[in-house]
């Protein structure tokens, strides 16, 4: 699985929880930038990983800050 379909399948799954709308670009913040509180985070985190058969350690989410950062490191986690 190449990086632009994971990114296709990773913008559908944050769809609804973009609340504002916000224009998603591989430097979107979740904190800063969407306002994902620590329950939107925990929602989020498990539809990617059920979308993508992944497990993403508490370790993996306090790394990843940006939405670049994701799609990198789901399309890692798929590699293997």
């Amino acid at each position: 699985m190449d990086r632009a379909e994971i990114d296709t399948r990773i913008r559908s799954i944050i769809e609804p929880f973009n609340k504002k709308d916000v224009a998603i670009t591989d430097s979107t913040t979740f904190a800063g930038d969407l306002e994902f509180d620590s329950l939107t985070v925990m929602d989020f985190v498990a539809a990617i990983e059920d979308e993508f058969d992944i497990i993403i350690s508490m370790n993996q989410q306090a790394e990843i800050e940006t939405y670049g950062q994701l799609v990198d490191a789901v399309a890692k986690m798929t590699e293997a």
